[in-house]
């Protein structure tokens, strides 16, 4: 099997103790329906190569809670539908090419649920389906896990496994930043989504320490620290713990490590020649090949020999089979 250095995410600080407190608590979305992505680093610019995902880092004070802001603009699919595979973090996609996203049922794509202007893509705990066919041009924040809560205003399980337009969170001011971003289409996009990130986080930029601390444990992988011993170290109880995490991140702790190690896997299955499925498991921290056979079918759907022979060029975007 190819050699492949072992991943690890970029430890997260902690800008403050204190996590702002939502104002929207109480609003509810619907329907209630069943994208980090590889990237090359390109200077603060709008130039694309279709085809390519363009990312950077933001600015120092964004980049606790911020990945990369990323850019797409898309070549003409063979396939119509992709699997979109989950992260365990949040993305806001704003489609310049077109008003409409859609997400599609996963037990019966002919059932398509629509959000107009850009949305919020919450945590999945599975993969979802989307239409290739609206990668035109595409802009995204990509957040680090648990860093869109500052930004939203609200707890972040309440997104979970949703796509929302963002104008349910942030009022009409969200279709003027689409707007604005169409105007200056050949100027700074980047950059204007960084200033709307900070206005919108001038509340302060802070997340729970144990929550914090929790996420640099996870991180590793596969990661070292089992969830109790976290939870034992920074002095919760195991209840109130979780609820912190799931509140910050969208995803209960257990959830989230499993999907960070499914992630290792398909990182590894998405550069390697040849895989040896045992090696494989092992290398990615599970018990056994059962188990991973187990995390590839709940995340993905598929099989490990499945997703091997289905996998596109992008990384977490599986085509979709007519």
């Amino acid at each position: 099997m190819k050699t492949v250095p072992t991943w690890r995410c970029p430890a997260r600080t902690s800008a403050s103790p204190s996590t702002r407190r939502s104002t929207a608590t109480s609003r509810t979305f619907s329907p209630r329906p069943r994208v980090t992505t590889a990237s090359v680093v390109a200077p603060l610019s709008s130039a694309s190569n279709p085809g390519v995902i363009n990312g950077f880092s933001p600015r120092r004070e964004l980049r606790p809670f911020v990945d990369q802001i990323w850019r797409y603009d898309g070549l003409v699919q063979e396939h119509d539908l992709e699997r979109v595979l989950p992260t365990g973090t949040m993305q806001i996609i704003i489609n310049l090419a077109d008003d409409t996203s859609r997400k599609y049922d996963r037990d019966d794509p002919r059932r398509v649920e629509t959000h107009h202007g850009a949305i919020v893509s919450g945590p999945h705990a599975g993969y979802f389906i989307i239409d290739t066919a609206e990668q035109v041009s595409v802009l995204g924040i990509s957040f680090t896990p648990g860093g869109a809560g500052p930004f939203l205003g609200m707890p972040a399980s309440e997104l979970r496994d949703l796509h929302v337009s963002i104008e349910n969170i942030w009022g009409n001011v969200a279709r003027q930043l689409r707007e604005q971003l169409l105007e200056a289409e050949d100027s700074d996009p980047f950059g204007i989504l960084e200033d709307w990130l900070l206005a919108r986080g001038n509340g302060g930029l802070g997340r729970h320490p144990a929550v914090a601390y929790a996420l640099t444990q996870f991180s590793g992988v596969p990661h070292t620290r089992s969830i109790s011993d976290v939870t034992d170290r920074v002095g919760l109880s195991p209840r109130r713990f979780i609820e912190l995490f799931d509140a910050e991140v969208g995803l209960t702790p257990k959830l989230f490590c499993r999907i960070k190690r499914f992630q290792h896997a398909i990182r590894i299955v998405h550069q390697a020649e040849v895989i040896d499925w045992a090696d494989l498991a092992a290398l990615a921290g599970y018990y056994d090949q059962s188990h991973m056979i187990r995390d590839f079918q709940e995340f993905s759907g598929l099989n490990p020999s499945a997703y091997l022979k289905q996998r596109g060029p992008h990384l977490n975007h599986v085509p979709l089979p007519a």
